[in-house]
């Protein structure tokens, strides 16, 4: 059964089987805006041996660990079931049924009056041992999109082309390169990954990394033909990975039967093992940075992952040129000029709890 978490101009479904953050709406400037990607088939069209959440692939949930997994890809938090616990006025809280790496999971989403955005945290109670972990949102984007990022050392893709002999992939695979608009492709080009589509039918994942001075870290998706822009937030410090996955028809065989097209996976948080050469060296360059390279779980305390998810009217269909947090106040600004002032609870995301960022000012993260 699904749950509905309300406050006014914004709501969100819940459903417990894989956790999902199934539906999320926002009233704003006279229109509704509902940006999540759903899958396009029953769950009787899924084959047996598949990961269970395939069958409900729909919207924002957790992958821990991100990646393969005994329990399925992006393991048990995003394949069994979660128990709604009560709580308070604009919080809807989930404890995970079993564990991950002996640690109790809970989930919690939380809105406010007025304000688009989504409060979305997972605590880890106890377990033992470092894994990979990501949220796992879905955008749709049937026609198309302009992304930016707040300030990344570099991109990379995986180890090896999602696909190769049941569907097409259409960037190189390992590659590593700093500038997001000319990642090498497989056929020798480049591709501009400020943009969506890369290509006509493909299947593409790569992962950004943040500057290692960033404290809010940030992706904007403008949807021109739509209006609006979706908008993350996470601390940097905490979740150092932008990971963008492609599904856009490069997948031949069922479920996807080159049919699954338009979704744009915004998968934010810390996992090493999908970078095909970083992952390779000793020490890896996260950690040589200081930077989180998996979640570390604590035996006798826990962890936690923060992540905000928005979406506003943006008419202008203008790149996001910055992102600007003072006080609880969130600027968004476009390349030409446009600019949105949003209320925000910016102390929800801890970006003063790194002693470094707390005694300098949040600054413009272009």
């Amino acid at each position: 059964m699904s749950h509905i978490l309300s406050a006014r101009g914004i709501s969100l479904t819940f459903a417990p089987q894989g956790g999902v953050l199934h539906q999320f709406e926002v009233t704003d400037e006279g229109a509704t805006i509902a940006p999540l990607h759903r899958a396009p088939w029953s769950p009787e069209e899924v084959p047996a041996d598949s990961p269970p959440h395939q069958r409900w692939l729909a919207g924002d949930f957790l992958a821990a660990p991100f990646g393969p997994s005994p329990d399925g890809l992006h393991g048990l938090t995003a394949n069994g079931d979660w128990r709604v616990t009560p709580s308070g006025p604009g919080t809807l809280r989930a404890v995970l049924e079993g564990a991950v790496q002996g640690a109790t999971v809970v989930k919690e989403l939380s809105l406010a009056d007025d304000q688009p955005f989504v409060y979305q945290r997972h605590l880890f109670i106890g377990g033992s041992g470092a894994l990979p972990a990501a949220n796992h949102a879905m955008i749709s984007v049937p026609n198309g999109a302009k992304l930016s990022f707040s300030r990344k050392r570099w991109w990379e893709s995986l180890p090896e082309p999602p696909e190769t002999t049941r569907g097409r992939s259409c960037l190189a695979y390992p590659r590593r390169a700093e500038d997001a608009a000319e990642f090498p492709a497989a056929d020798g080009s480049t591709v501009n990954l400020h943009r969506y589509p890369w290509g006509a039918a493909h299947e593409d994942f790569v992962a950004g990394i943040e500057d290692p001075a960033s404290r809010l870290g940030w992706t904007a998706v403008v949807r021109p033909t739509e209006g609006d822009l979706i908008l993350t937030l996470r601390n940097a410090r905490a979740l150092p990975m932008t990971m963008l996955w492609h599904s856009n028809g490069g997948r031949d065989y069922a479920p996807w039967n080159s049919r699954h097209t338009g979704c744009l996976g915004i998968e934010e948080g810390a996992a090493l093992p999908v970078l095909g050469l970083s992952s390779q060296e000793t020490p890896d360059p996260l950690t040589a940075a200081g930077q989180p390279a998996l979640l570390t779980l604590d035996p006798l305390g826990t962890v936690e992952i923060r992540h905000i998810l928005g979406a506003i009217r943006w008419p202008t269909g203008q790149s996001v040129a910055g992102v600007m947090l003072e006080g609880d106040e969130l600027t968004v600004t476009g390349d030409w000029g446009a600019e949105r002032k949003l209320p925000l609870r910016a102390a929800w995301l801890g970006l003063g709890a790194d002693p470094v960022a707390a005694k300098k000012p949040l600054d413009w993260d272009l």
